[in-house]
């Protein structure tokens, strides 16, 4: 959900059938993992993806995979 730009914790949580509580929760693992970052704009805080994570997690795929024939 997070690929196409920042959302609400309410955005997201319209999309699943779980609780506030529950939604919150698994947010607050997602950031604690670094996976997405948080940002509070007015009343709300905005969830995006950390791109940094992604990439570095891409190019030690690239590299364990041999992707990368410079290396």
């Amino acid at each position: 959900m997070l690929k196409s730009g920042e959302k609400t914790a309410g955005e997201i949580g319209e999309r699943f059938e779980a609780t506030g509580a529950t939604i919150s929760h698994h947010l607050s693992v997602l950031k604690n993992a670094g996976l997405i970052m948080d940002e509070k704009k007015g009343k709300y805080i905005y969830y995006e993806l950390n791109m940094t994570v992604f990439e570095e997690i891409l190019s030690w795929i690239t590299a364990f995979t041999g992707g990368d024939k410079n290396e």
